[in-house]
């Protein structure tokens, strides 16, 4: 039996959302045709652009269909003229997407430094922009955004946060956080990979990063592809209605964590994390032979971010919190889900403790 424990780097089909989409490819049109067919498949997209307003609570936004996270973050933070700060711990997606950006620095625990964060707007021009993620890929850390968002336009700057963790986890709500753009990725929640949005604030409005036709309200071009964001729209509306299973899933990460500690070190343990994430070292195993022996064991885990081109690097994410670089090298990140049962979960505990007890003898 093999166990899959790598939900923060992609999430399962979700059985509707695969219905969805097979259903939406036996169709057929250009939703920028003007004809019957084309109409049809506009349809999907406008009736995906009002569950994505709905289920994320961000009313007269406009939704700007994108390949995924990565594109609506770079979309965010470069289709704006402007001075940009992002946290120590945001993704890759977010940390490359504009050269010289400001640093904002975080807490031991990975929680940005609201007080730090001040000081560096205080001088910084109006109308720049502040990027923070609502919850970390590699901890599970919830920040503090709507915190962030009200600092920030007490100086008059815009903010956005990468959602991409967090929906279809907890509950997210664009009004409530008062945010100006979020970036969501459907293939996290159990859509198709290949599709994501970014949720913009209705009078704002961007230079697009891919020029062409100027779909998107002129800000992404590219025809859209209507079946897999009707699929996004099925998964995102089965997620919303399922967030009740994350209970359950938390108590499952709260028995791993009871299992591995103390002789594990889990990382961010003591502050508010979405219910599926644990990054973990383990004393005495690199990070590397970790996942190895756990893929030999038939369960697939994550060093990091999945977003690496498949190497096995040391967390950038760690390194900012201040983690001892021994302890960083062997973290690994173990991400539950919808699916995950509590057989696979007592599977794993008995094979981190085999890993474990061989990585101690091999210290002897």
């Amino acid at each position: 039996m093999r166990i899959y424990l790598d939900y923060n780097a992609t999430a399962p089909l979700r059985e509707s959302a695969k219905v969805a989409l097979l259903e939406a490819y036996e169709q057929v049109g250009n939703p920028s045709s003007a004809h019957t067919y084309g109409r049809h498949a506009r349809s999907y997209v406008d009736h995906a652009r009002r569950i994505i307003q709905d289920k994320l609570n961000a009313p007269g936004t406009r939704v700007i269909f994108t390949s995924g996270g990565t594109e609506a973050n770079n979309l965010a933070l470069r289709g704006l003229t402007a001075s940009v700060f992002i946290s120590a711990i945001e993704h890759s997606a977010v940390r490359n997407a504009q050269e010289g950006a400001h640093i904002i620095p975080v807490s031991t625990d990975g929680i940005v430094d609201l007080q730090g964060m001040e000081r560096l707007l205080q001088d910084a021009p109006r109308g720049s922009l502040v990027s923070v993620m609502l919850a970390n890929n590699e901890t599970g850390v919830i920040e503090p955004v709507q915190d962030v968002a009200r600092l920030a336009k007490q100086h008059g700057h815009l903010v956005h946060t990468d959602a991409v963790q967090a929906v279809g986890k907890i509950p997210v709500s664009f009004r409530e956080l008062d945010v100006d753009m979020m970036s969501i990725s459907a293939h996290k929640f159990g859509g198709p990979m290949g599709v994501g949005a970014l949720i913009v604030r209705g009078d704002l409005q961007l230079d697009p990063v891919l020029r062409g036709g100027g779909q998107e309200f002129g800000m992404r071009s590219g025809t859209v592809p209507a079946p897999m964001v009707h699929a996004l729209d099925v998964a995102l509306v089965d997620a919303i209605a399922h967030l009740s299973d994350y209970d359950m899933v938390g108590k499952l990460r709260d028995r791993i964590e009871a299992a591995i500690c103390p002789s594990g070190i889990v990382h961010s343990q003591a502050v508010p994390r979405v219910p599926n994430t644990i990054c973990a070292s383990m004393p005495g195993a690199e990070a590397q032979l970790q996942l190895m022996a756990f893929d030999l064991a038939g369960i697939a885990i994550s060093v990091g971010s999945a977003c690496s081109s498949g190497k096995v690097k040391t967390s950038s994410i760690l390194k900012a919190m201040g983690v001892d670089e021994t302890l960083a090298s062997q973290a690994v990140r173990i991400s539950l889900g919808y699916n995950t049962t509590e057989a696979e979960v007592d599977q794993f505990i008995e094979e981190w403790h085999k890993i474990y007890n061989n990585a101690q003898k091999g210290k002897s």
